[in-house]
């Protein structure tokens, strides 16, 4: 593999020393670059996109050639899982994934079977090593993966949800049940990280997306426990070098300490939580990534300037920030309010790495 010319995202994730704050935006490929829109185009759906190694590689590729990013990221679906395990993902437009096989009841449950990534995700695979060797050393590539109770939402479910009635009622009534969900959710995704890993990704995500829709009982128990056990699973060396774990829990900002016990090296923040504070709290534990509200790509320049400047002295002195934003880029933002974004990041952070 080749050497890393841009190093600086792993070494803040392991917090060492980096001469600027990196940053990478999370769908950073993504509906807000007309090239990805051509791309899908071509490809027919986003699906085509996804299980394609070769489209997936040219648009995890667009926004590295559009700015100076310092990672890349798969470009994947956190619900590639729940599909090799038979459900049936597909997109209704304008209404988000949808399953044509929920998984319900107890025989659903015993059906499923730990995915094996070589066989029943090869596509995955196969696009983390093409993109690897495209990048050929510019920037890491990060892999990722849906966290299990996250994924659990949308199998119980049938697809999105505003209350998650029916998976909360199957975790609150048939708790044996749900662990048991949980359970091969968690073997899947770290064997599935792990085949990242292997197929060249030097960092890994645990996107937690819904855990933040837990009580705080609930969330270390249908949630965090789960995480933990994959992160002790994971393959934490490779090429010579540590492969760093990043998990993130939306909406998980009052439960940092506990994130921070799991044995990752670092915590991803949504825009609710103050990053100094954040900082405050878990000290010099983990890193943390983030964390500008997504929705201020859409002011003016020099008003995301200026936030990216009060999110960096919030952070302050040191190493051991990754910025990034808060959540997803959406659609509709200006490729140059991103560009502005990206560059504001690494202008106004020198000072802070003296």
């Amino acid at each position: 593999m080749t050497e890393l010319k841009n190093d600086r995202f792993l070494r803040a994730l392991l917090r060492q020393p980096v001469d600027v704050t990196p940053v990478w935006m999370m769908r950073q490929a993504g509906r807000y670059l007309p090239e990805y829109r051509a791309s899908r185009a071509k490809a027919g759906d986003f699906m085509g996109l996804c299980t394609n190694p070769e489209a997936a590689c040219e648009v995890t590729l667009q926004p590295l050639e559009r700015y100076p990013l310092d990672a890349a990221i798969l470009f994947s679906d956190i619900l590639t899982i729940p599909d090799a395990m038979g459900l049936g993902l597909y997109f209704e437009t304008g209404e988000g994934p949808r399953f044509k096989k929920p998984v319900r009841t107890e025989a659903d449950i015993q059906a499923l079977k730990v995915v094996d990534p070589h066989k029943d995700l090869p596509y995955v695979v196969n696009a983390v090593s093409t993109i690897r060797r495209e990048l050929n050393g510019r920037v890491p590539l990060i892999g990722f993966s849906g966290s299990p109770w996250t994924l659990a939402t949308y199998m119980v479910e049938g697809g999105s949800s505003k209350d998650f009635r029916r998976a909360k009622t199957m975790a609150f009534n048939q708790p044996a049940l749900m662990h048991q969900l949980l359970t091969v959710l968690a073997d899947s995704v770290t064997v599935y990280l792990n085949a990242q890993i292997e197929a060249g990704a030097q960092a890994v995500q645990i996107f937690d997306t819904w855990g933040g829709a837990l009580s705080h009982a609930a969330y270390q128990e249908f949630s965090l426990a789960y995480m933990k056990r994959i992160v002790a699973g994971l393959i934490r060396e490779r090429e010579g070098r540590q492969v760093p774990v990043i998990l993130f829990t939306k909406g998980g900002g009052q439960w940092l300490e506990l994130l921070a016990d799991t044995g990752a090296d670092a915590l991803g923040l949504d825009w609710t939580t103050d990053i100094g504070q954040a900082r405050a709290r878990v000290g010099d534990r983990v890193a943390l990534q983030g964390n500008m509200d997504p929705t201020m790509l859409y002011a003016s320049p020099a008003r995301i300037e200026a936030e990216v400047g009060s999110i960096l002295a919030s952070y302050g002195n040191g190493p051991g920030h990754v910025f990034n934003l808060g959540h997803g880029i959406t659609p509709e933002v200006d490729p140059a309010h991103a560009g502005a974004f990206i560059d504001a990041v690494h202008q106004l952070s020198g000072k802070y790495h003296q």
